[in-house]
């Protein structure tokens, strides 16, 4: 199914955005002083030098030490004008120029400590002030760096608020939402409405809502409806699981099934199958052991059947005709599966390129136990999950969920069943390969989806082992027998031990598919519906006289059809 067409959705993950906090720093006007420079000698030290020095130091401010840096502010005019002191001189105060009573008349000395300085101590005022200034400016800068750069590692961007909408089909709300409550609660923006949908035409229901734009975000499907829901889903985006951890986690049959042109589909979180479900009385009244191959079946009908007036009253298993049997169409695909039929490509395909047989032989093989006189089943017998419920039939081939139905049916009769691998083909020579026969449902995301990138992750949350061991606990609860059998091969050994559904964790390395399984819901243009229809006529035309090779060519051209009006080719598989 590689070859199936389908666009990608692109990803937008929104990104920090973080602004420079230096972009927006206005820069200090640079302080006079030697802090810049490199002399030995600064102006503080010239100030408490003697007064020579004094007088040296002085005429630093026009060249010298300073270099470029600016003199300051009541001295920067001067200094523009070439040959002019930076600053006038002071003529020589004393009594001879300053009489009494005139201002500077007793004019002190520097550093008197009379209130009075001289420019050499004031400017050092001004330059400590300056620095203690630059420091702090330093300092802020520092601190408002160091506060941006936290805040870049420990601020989120703000979530938005999403709302997700969950179709299920077999589970009540009251089972999935402790799931998602949990789910909510570490992801506070996100909600999600679970909604149990009636399994009526559901398929066609799906598809209409999400070509009006009304559909849900996550959906339930059948792993054989990929063909019909492909351009319906969005593809799982690797950073959910990667194709290795996609194989190492699910059964083998999942990525057979749900992987489309390099990329997977959907998540499974059940496995299911069939099963030989037997009833314990009768074969150890019988002395038959449980039957491990087809010809362990045919050898257990002589000696479980039971007839009066040649009417079956006992029937040893339920096989050979399609109106009144339960998952014919998945048994009689099991079957073609087994005997190595290629039905993508034809009925008439084999694995064994030298034969054309494998699916006729595996016809008339089904059909000969409703073939009288030696029959064991008829169309003139109930329901065949009905005539076991009733004790009525030894053995029946099922899937696991019609346990449920055989308990609820049986369950004023006191019916022992238990349950068993199906039969396979005898083997001779080991290693003998079992064929087993999967029919599961998948969770989805919507290719309408504004919320794709959300709903994968839920979906990875409800994968995960504990929250499935939580989901299978409250299934089982509400079921009384067990939950949804476990899509992860790590569980597995969780469910060995299980008395009705161990067989199938058993057989689910093993299991295959076809678009033959029964009760998906699928609709009467479906895939499934419209594939069973020919295989049913196929098995009733053979009650009429028509030999299997002609039943099987009207089926192979009925099978040709559906599958080019699904896009389906051999190989896609």
């Amino acid at each position: 199914m590689d070859n199936l067409p389908k666009d990608n959705l692109s990803q937008n993950p929104i990104g920090d955005q973080n602004q420079n906090p230096q972009g927006n720093q206005s820069q200090s006007p640079q302080p006079a002083g030697e802090i810049f420079n490199n002399r030995e000698e600064s102006a503080y030290e010239a100030a408490a030098a003697p007064e020579e020095a004094k007088d040296n130091a002085a005429g630093q401010y026009q060249e010298g030490s300073y270099g470029s840096a600016a003199a300051p502010e009541e001295f920067s005019q001067q200094t523009d004008v070439p040959g002019q002191e930076p600053y006038p001189s002071q003529p020589q105060i004393t009594s001879e120029n300053v009489g009494p009573g005139q201002p500077g008349g007793s004019y002190p000395s520097a550093g008197s400590g009379n209130g009075m300085y001289s420019p050499y101590e004031e400017d050092g005022k001004k330059k400590v002030m300056i620095i203690v200034f630059a420091v702090l400016i330093i300092l802020f800068v520092v601190a408002f760096i160091f506060m941006a750069v936290l805040g870049k590692r420990n601020n989120k961007p703000v979530a938005q608020n999403i709302k997700l909408t969950y179709w299920g089909l077999w589970e009540d709300k009251s089972v999935m939402q402790p799931i998602i409550d949990s789910y909510q609660k570490s992801h506070p923006n996100i909600t999600i409405d679970y909604i149990r949908q009636d399994q009526k035409q559901y398929r066609e229901r799906l598809q209409a809502a999400i070509d009006r734009g009304d559909g849900p975000d996550i959906y339930r499907f059948h792993n054989t409806w990929i063909p019909m829901m492909i351009n319906y889903l969005s593809p799982m985006p690797k950073t959910v699981y990667s194709d290795a951890e996609y194989d190492k986690t699910f059964y083998h049959v999942a990525s057979d099934d749900l992987k489309v042109g390099g990329n997977y589909y959907g998540i499974p979180l059940e496995i299911d199958g069939l099963m030989l479900i037997y009833n314990e009385s009768i074969l150890k009244g019988a002395n038959v052991p449980v039957p491990v191959t087809w010809d362990d079946v045919q050898n257990a009908v002589p000696k479980l059947t039971v007839k009066q007036d040649n009417k079956i009253v006992t029937s040893a298993i339920a096989l050979g005709t399609a109106e009144n049997i339960e998952n014919f169409s998945d048994i009689l695909g099991l079957m073609m599966l087994q005997n190595g039929t290629q039905m993508v490509k034809s009925l008439f395909a084999c694995a064994d390129p030298s034969s054309t047989t494998c699916a006729t032989d595996a016809l008339t093989f089904y059909h000969k136990f409703s073939e009288a006189p030696n029959n064991s089943w008829d169309d003139t017998l109930d329901n065949s999950v009905v005539a076991f419920a009733g004790g009525k039939v030894a053995m029946v081939i099922a899937p696991s969920w019609q346990i449920f139905a055989i308990q609820q049916l049986a369950k004023n009769t006191g019916l022992q069943f238990k349950t068993a691998s199906v039969p396979q083909l005898p083997c001779d020579k080991p290693p003998c390969q079992s064929v087993n026969w999967a029919t599961y449902w998948v969770e989805g995301v919507s290719s309408k989806s504004k919320n794709s990138e959300a709903a994968w992750d839920f979906l990875k949350y409800l994968s995960q082992a504990d929250t499935m061991k939580k989901l299978y606990t409250a299934q089982a609860q509400q079921r009384q027998l067990f939950g949804e059998p476990y899509s992860r091969v790590d569980l597995g050994k969780e469910l060995s031990s299980n008395p009705y559904i161990a067989p199938l964790i058993t057989e689910a390395p093993t299991m295959k598919s076809f678009y033959l399984a029964e009760r998906t819901n699928d609709g009467d243009t479906g895939i499934d519906s419209s594939l069973i229809k020919y295989l049913k006529d196929a098995v009733n035309s053979l009650s009429q006289g028509t030999s299997p090779e002609t039943a099987f060519k009207t089926a192979d051209n009925g099978f040709k059809q559906i599958f080019t009006r699904f896009g389906i080719s051999s190989a896609s598989q």
